[in-house]
């Protein structure tokens, strides 16, 4: 039998933040620091050899959603899906359980997430808590071709 899942009122959970970057790191007195953020990712092909069209490579970044709880109290499921610039999810979706205790208390989410990128574009990254949108991460992948003489 399939796990229902919660309406999420209003006033809550909020987004602290939602980022792409390179590393996150957390102090012994739980301050985050973000190395990096991302948005927009440049893959070069060198040389006269490259691809003339993006060829498929694994590009790995860390994903990171701080949430506050306002109102909500409670167990919840957040859900992290990457999407092709066509639409369609990439792979599994990050499924992290968090309690929000309330008002300030919130809850970090930090995932390591590696694409199999295949095309030029705008990727987005849906944030959701219980199947319900909270916002949405963009990176935006160019590929460049470097060094061609003709």
């Amino acid at each position: 039998m399939a796990k229902r899942r919660r309406k999420l009122q209003p006033g809550g959970p909020y987004i602290g933040c939602a980022v792409l970057c390179e590393k996150v790191l957390q102090e012994r007195d739980g301050v985050i620091s973000l190395v990096r953020i991302i948005d927009r990712t440049i893959i070069s092909g060198r040389g006269p050899d490259a691809p003339e069209e993006l060829p498929a490579i694994p590009l790995t970044h860390t994903v990171f959603v701080a949430l506050k709880s306002g109102l909500a109290r409670g167990k919840y499921v957040v859900s992290i899906q990457p999407h092709a610039p066509s639409g369609r999810a990439i792979g599994d979706a990050i499924q992290v359980a968090a309690l929000f205790e309330g008002e300030e208390r919130g809850v970090n989410v930090i995932a390591s997430v590696t694409l199999q990128v295949e095309d030029e574009g705008l990727y987005w990254f849906d944030v959701a808590i219980e199947g319900q949108s909270l916002t949405r991460i963009p990176l935006r992948v160019l590929y460049q071709r470097t060094g061609i003489t003709m």
